[in-house]
């Protein structure tokens, strides 16, 4: 009985495997088939208030996307798109990237422009330049009221769904601590991703800036960012 159970088991689980590489694939196969149509990706870069500097790092999402056209069969747009929780254009990008090392604060209007973007499809990717963490947690309850901040396991497909990584990596050392990835989910979605002292924005700048970063660092940061984007287009 033992051994006929684990055989059963074993073909459940790989055939569940299967599956999911079947599901991964189309989607992705659709996501090409978009491309194709003409439709370029772009990252936008969310402007905010407050104070912080929510212009940083403005090399990286050029990068980014330089680096998705090179690994990937997604077409992309050049560079960045800046705008504010508020704009018209918001809906256009699947998309959003908030970075920063001091103080974010939102209006009413921008925290219920986030909230319906996220919950109507949307991924914001927020990047802890060092010293945005009191400030995002603060600002990110307002637009989840309900939900908290969940640590995102190593196992999690945006670890692996395209190249296969432990966890998060860390890219600058700030206080030392480890790098740890938090989500918030809408109905099993992930719609939220905070890189918290890791600085993958960082990592992706142009070498120039941050010469300290070797390559070994830069390409963590490379694979990372890949996955990040690979993960919202096909999720």
């Amino acid at each position: 009985m033992k051994r006929g159970y684990k055989k059963r088991k074993f073909h459940h689980v790989y055939s569940r495997k299967r599956f999911i590489l079947l599901i991964w694939f189309l989607s992705f196969s659709i996501l090409i088939s978009t491309q194709q149509a003409g439709e370029l990706f772009t990252i936008a870069q969310v402007q905010y208030g407050g104070g912080g500097d929510w212009y940083g790092d403005p090399s990286a999402i050029g990068n980014w996307l330089s680096l998705l056209r090179e690994r990937t069969e997604i077409e992309t747009a050049d560079d960045r798109v800046i705008l504010k929780l508020t704009d018209h254009e918001l809906y256009q990008y699947p998309m959003l990237y908030l970075v920063g090392h001091g103080n974010i604060r939102l209006t009413e209007d921008e925290v219920t422009s986030l909230r319906q973007y996220l919950t109507n499809g949307g991924f914001l990717f927020v990047n802890d330049d060092y010293g945005l963490d009191k400030s995002f947690r603060r600002e990110i309850s307002r637009v989840f009221p309900k939900q908290e901040l969940q640590p995102v396991p190593n196992s999690h497909p945006i670890y692996h769904c395209f190249y296969d990584l432990p966890g998060l990596p860390k890219i600058h050392e700030h206080d030392s601590e480890p790098a740890q990835g938090y989500s918030i989910f809408h109905n099993g979605r992930m719609v939220v991703f905070y890189a918290y002292s890791a600085d993958i924005g960082d990592g992706l700048e142009d070498p120039r800036v941050h010469p300290e970063d070797t390559p070994e660092i830069r390409e963590l940061a490379s694979k990372m960012a890949v996955n990040i984007a690979v993960y919202v287009l096909t999720h």
